[in-house]
């Protein structure tokens, strides 16, 4: 049997030891701060209240849309989501309760958007085939619209996207976001300022296994609903980001040959990869491969000039770029922000441009220029390499 051997405490040592705390406590209050509020200091560039910002409709609610643009919205600083469009009435009821928005329209009513006064600007966010009609009926129903790449199927599209936005006043941007990335901004600076000395050649890698079993890749490989293969869905990145680099050095040539296996069943619509080059006006040179069949997924950039070079692997991703600069003493890491951040900046950039009635950093004549020089390549690889003048 275990004993207490401790000392019961009597009323005297209880009230002696409530006492010498009480004497504790207010000796450290003596010594403690009252809070007070502070007034807002310097510039912390807050956002937008939510009723000022622009209204937005999403048109297309799928993996990228979910996944990157509407993630986008959430940390844009001047633009919001006002409206959804998609051809799933629950999904479309799910992702409104969850992100607040209550006009839902279905692509048999989408010409109501006309109607809704806290819809400014349109995201275009369907399967290729599907831009140029989207884009103008949204046009002509008095938004502004911003068409994710590629703008179109053809450059004929591309051209009567264009024409639509002058008819109707409205301005029209192609989502480019790598002109909005940290990392790709931050190596065209350097390009630009002239770090690299004169530019000589700018190579770019491009591609991912496609997967036919994937919803998200299976209408890649259709060709109403995709326009083109792997160029337009992937190696345009290459192509665009690279121009990006060489800002106003103009393409004179192009040549394509296609890299595929003819026999694999997932391209029986479409091509499977293609290596291209383009000659610019400087002399420069830009080559580049884009392909259904890499594994695994590979996204990389390579500027060289007379003076540095710099690598960028990956180069076009969502979320993870990364690149160095070499000008003579060894690599050195570029140093940008967080790649996520593109989406949002590119929201916020067209907000801008609408507010301003300016272009879009990326507008509707670059995404016809890519076009038509993917349509070029393709016409060349259709002649066996045969070099196409632009």
């Amino acid at each position: 049997m275990t004993h207490n051997t401790e000392k019961p405490i009597n009323r005297r040592q209880l009230l002696a030891a409530g006492a010498a705390a009480s004497g504790a406590l207010a000796a450290s209050r003596a010594f403690a701060q009252d809070a007070q509020g502070q007034p807002l200091m310097g510039d912390p560039q807050l956002p937008e209240a939510a009723a000022q910002r622009t209204g937005w409709a999403v048109v297309g609610l799928g993996t990228f849309a979910v996944g990157q643009v509407m993630p986008g919205f959430l940390a844009a600083s001047r633009a919001r989501m006002t409206a959804f469009v998609s051809g799933n009435p629950d999904k479309a009821a799910m992702l409104g309760q969850r992100y607040g928005v209550e006009r839902l329209y279905s692509y048999d009513n989408y010409d109501q958007i006309a109607d809704a006064d806290d819809i400014e600007c349109v995201y275009i966010v369907l399967p290729v085939g599907l831009h140029a009609e989207y884009t103008i009926r949204a046009l002509e129903a008095g938004k502004h619209v911003l068409c994710e790449k590629p703008m179109a199927s053809t450059s004929t599209e591309c051209e009567r996207m264009i024409a639509a936005a002058r008819a109707n006043d409205r301005r029209l941007g192609v989502a480019y976001r790598i002109h909005f990335e940290p990392t790709n901004q931050v190596a065209a600076q350097h390009i630009a300022n002239g770090d690299l000395g004169t530019l000589r050649h700018i190579r770019c890698e491009h591609g991912f296994p496609a997967n036919p079993q994937w919803p998200p890749h299976a209408w890649r490989l259709q060709r109403a609903l995709a326009g083109g293969g792997s160029m337009f869905d992937i190696g345009i990145y290459g192509l665009n980001t690279a121009l990006m680099a060489a800002a106003g050095d103009a393409v004179v040539e192009v040549s394509g040959l296609y890299s595929y296996d003819r026999s694999d069943p997932r391209f029986a619509e479409v091509e499977g990869g293609v290596d291209w080059r383009l000659r610019l006006a400087s002399g420069a040179i830009v080559s580049g491969s884009s392909s259904y069949s890499y594994s695994p997924y590979i996204s990389r950039q390579t500027y060289i000039g007379d003076k540095g070079n710099i690598t960028m692997s990956p180069a076009c991703t969502y979320y993870d770029n990364e690149g160095v600069i070499d000008t003579g003493n060894g690599p050195q890491p570029l140093g940008a922000g967080p790649a996520a951040t593109q989406f949002a900046s590119q929201l916020d950039g067209f907000t801008d441009a609408v507010r301003e009635g300016l272009a879009h950093l990326t507008p509707g004549e670059m995404g016809l220029r890519d076009i038509a020089l993917i349509e070029a390549i393709y016409a060349s690889a259709d002649n066996g390499g045969i070099p196409v003048t632009v």
